[in-house]
């Protein structure tokens, strides 16, 4: 009990300025994204034109589970903030959750990247390969693979953790099913090999793309030359995912030296590399692709002439 109670006084800290400014930062971050988000999927779904788009299809898979993790993690702050302990049978599904969400992003920017590669690389073939079912069965699968992790997680600590863990209160932060040791660090090297993999795939797509962009002329230049840089800003973005990772080693070495920054940079980091690389998205596939931010301006006009008529 001992042990918990210094964990939640780490996570919480002992000045309540800092915590006040803190938390209200997550707020004033969060909730425009999450308005963002949902808007540029209330357009996609008003658009068939975009429904009918694989790197659409996607990129609304994205916004949906960027959402509901902005969501959750904020519920999570602000348990911290007012110090509210929470039941770990209830905390431990909540942090699973959180935690699969957290993989979906990253893994459909590598199928978007994928479907980009296809489109410039081999436009004949784009047409067979993501059709409207295939596309349906790539976002299943990455929404499982994305859940997997996870899901392995839990069972390892059900094997693992005594019975009597389950009955006590806790914030709910992912460590909390990490019992054994060994555990953790499994959880580790396998989310760094999980990285590198997709950054390995997303360096393949965009050197082709590259030698395609070179090869290439005219309108087929102009689009080789577009989903380049579209994949840059990918790359950006699974880059500050990947920094992510090393986010647990660096909070524990600076934690051996000081707690309250501790405090610091463990919401550095989740506003940066939580929070912030995620609101990239909507800025590749929302506000540059001309086809979405035409369909944007779109429902926009059409919600603001409603709201003028029904007045």
């Amino acid at each position: 009990m001992s042990e918990n109670s210094s964990e939640q006084k780490i996570l919480k800290g002992d000045n309540p300025i800092r915590l006040n400014v803190t938390t209200a930062l997550v707020q004033i971050l969060v909730w425009p994204f999450i308005y963002i988000n949902l808007f540029m999927y209330y357009t996609f779904r008003r658009k068939p034109a975009i429904r009918a788009e694989p790197r659409f299809v996607f990129f609304a898979q994205t916004l949906l589970a960027d959402s509901a993790l902005f969501v959750m993690t904020d519920f999570v702050v602000l348990t911290i903030h007012v110090h509210l302990l929470l039941p770990l049978a209830f905390c431990i599904p909540v942090a699973v959750v959180i935690h699969g969400l957290a993989q979906v992003s990253p893994t459909f920017i590598t199928a978007m990247c994928l479907e980009r590669y296809v489109a410039i690389c081999f436009p004949l073939q784009h047409v067979n390969v993501f059709t409207p079912a295939r596309t349906l069965i790539i976002s299943v699968v990455v929404w499982f693979l994305s859940f997997l992790r996870p899901f392995v997680d839990l069972c390892i600590f059900f094997s693992t953790a005594p019975k009597s863990y389950l009955k006590g209160v806790n914030f709910c932060y992912y460590e909390i099913i990490l019992v054994a040791k060994w555990h953790m660090e499994l959880r580790g090297n396998l989310f760094i090999l999980n990285y590198l993999v997709l950054l390995a795939i997303l360096f393949f797509c965009y050197g082709a793309i590259i030698r395609v962009a070179r090869r290439a002329s005219g309108d087929d230049k102009q689009a080789a030359a577009k989903g380049q840089r579209t994949l840059l800003l990918h790359l950006l973005q699974l880059f500050l995912c990947t920094l992510e990772v090393f986010c647990p080693y660096v909070e524990a070495q600076v934690m051996r030296i000081s707690v309250n920054t501790f405090i610091v940079v463990r919401y550095f980091n989740f506003l940066a590399f939580t929070i912030l690389s995620r609101a990239i998205t909507p800025l590749i596939y929302g506000f540059r692709d001309e086809k979405f931010y035409a369909a944007m301006k779109s429902v926009s006009q059409w919600k603001k002439s409603k709201v003028h008529y029904g007045r």
